[in-house]
């Protein structure tokens, strides 16, 4: 039987629901994940930390699809909510050409601005001819990787979960394959895992952009748009803790490179580069229950059905908690044989990958806390707070952390700043929800 978003959820229906959106997520960071060992084992331990190096800008660049979608579902599922689909589908189409647009934009500025950010991320002589190389060849795929980051969201909205799971499988395998043949087989380097991730992404952004535009039985369709500057700016608000949270987690990123470059040079940045894929990995369960979720409560909120957004928060607490505890465990029981996976091939590098881990792995406790509280309040409409707690974990609270913690603990204190950020960004979204129950309800 379908679910609806007018449901009344349990537990069983909430995961249900939400679980085609987490494996979505789980789903493209796993092929992420491929990229990288095929980098790291078949091109070497040098290639690999370039890639890792520029990664975060090329993200910076992506983040408007997740402001777009995000922004835009809150916005979209309060209308459906209202029982506007007319508009809904408006919106939803006129976001949809604004993102190819902007894509396109955005990839041309970013491929001028490549080579003078990598070498302002400290790339030296050797890494920097592949930071340029591959940020530039990826960018062709930018409009793309947009697009299928905004469908995430619009999947779900339209009440199609399971068709976003297998777009996203279908981009995630053509990304393996590609990988395997190009770098594995025929050997062509970072020029070969680049054009592996634009394959992939091409065909993540153009089959949702087929099924919207033909006949469908999901909520949405593309068709005739108008301007809408109302809802462009609204969509915007909504999705601001999006681009906050993607900017400044790339930016904190580059901030953790630097340093590790600083206390532990190449072998620093290679290893972060491992945490950073499996981390994602880990996250991704709490982001892709978050957004599958948050269509749910935008459309009860637009039912004015107060009732149903207090049990979708008390049981997506319950069933964080336990996702929390487990994913702890499975980090600390993991981290060696996953660095083993990576960068096996040198000991020194695996030993700091190992003890960088276990210390790591302490964020998952806190992470789901404000990864959910700032979408619950995207959904809501409320993009101020969610927008506040994005910004204050990681541009605040974790550039903090990693700027202070090397200087009492050397390598460590750079593994514990983001455990520290977690913790403390989880106390400010507890407040927030506590504060704002009455005003929403719930």
């Amino acid at each position: 039987m379908d679910i609806r978003l007018s449901d009344h959820f349990s537990y069983g229906r909430l995961l249900r629901f939400a679980l085609p959106t987490i494996m979505m997520i789980v789903f493209t960071s796993i092929y992420g994940i491929v990229d990288g060992f095929f980098i790291s084992n078949f091109v070497g331990k040098t290639p690999f930390a370039a890639i890792n190096l520029i990664y975060p800008f090329l993200m910076i660049l992506g983040v408007f699809g997740f402001i777009f979608g995000t922004g835009g579902s809150a916005l979209i599922g309060r209308l459906l909510g209202e029982g506007e689909r007319e508009k809904a589908n408006s919106v939803f189409s006129f976001l949809v050409y604004t993102t190819v647009f902007v894509g396109i934009t955005v990839a041309l500025a970013g491929f001028l601005a490549m080579e003078p950010v990598a070498r302002l991320l400290g790339a030296d002589a050797a890494m920097l001819p592949d930071c340029v190389l591959y940020g530039r060849l990826t960018l062709i795929g930018l409009p793309f990787v947009m697009l299928q980051f905004e469908f995430h969201s619009f999947f779900v909205t339209s009440e199609k979960p399971k068709l976003g799971f297998l777009a996203t499988i279908a981009a995630g395998f053509t990304n393996m394959i590609f990988d395997f043949i190009l770098v594995a087989v025929l050997r062509f380097g970072v020029v070969g895992a680049a054009l592996a991730t634009v394959a992939s992404q091409i065909v993540g952004g153009i089959v949702p952009l087929v099924y919207f535009s033909r006949k469908n039985t999901s909520l949405l369709k593309l068709g005739k748009t108008v301007f809408d500057g109302s809802a462009l700016l609204k969509t915007c608000t909504n999705g601001a803790s999006e681009f906050v949270s993607g900017v400044s987690m790339s930016l904190v990123s580059m901030l953790y490179n630097i340093q590790l470059m600083k206390y532990a040079g190449e072998n620093g940045v290679a290893a972060y580069g491992v945490l950073m894929y499996v981390n994602f990995l880990f996250i991704s369960i709490f982001i892709g229950y978050a957004v599958g979720t948050a269509p749910i409560v935008s459309y009860h909120l637009g039912a004015r059905n107060r009732p149903e957004l207090k049990n979708i928060l008390e049981r997506s607490v319950r069933i964080l908690a336990v996702s929390a505890l487990t994913m702890f465990l499975a980090g600390e029981l993991l981290a060696k044989p996953i660095a083993m996976i990576f960068v096996g091939y040198d000991a020194g590098l695996t030993g700091l990958t190992v003890s960088g881990f276990r210390i790591f792995s302490f964020n998952f406790l806190f992470a789901a806390i404000p990864i959910y509280g700032s979408s619950f309040f995207t959904a809501l409409n409320d993009g101020f707070v969610s927008a506040t707690i994005s910004f204050l974990r990681t541009v605040v609270f974790e550039t903090a952390a990693v700027l202070l913690l090397p200087l009492l603990f050397g390598v460590d204190g750079i593994w514990f700043s983001l455990v520290a950020a977690e913790f403390v960004a989880g106390a400010v979204t507890l407040a927030f929800l506590a504060s704002k129950r009455k005003k929403y309800g719930y």
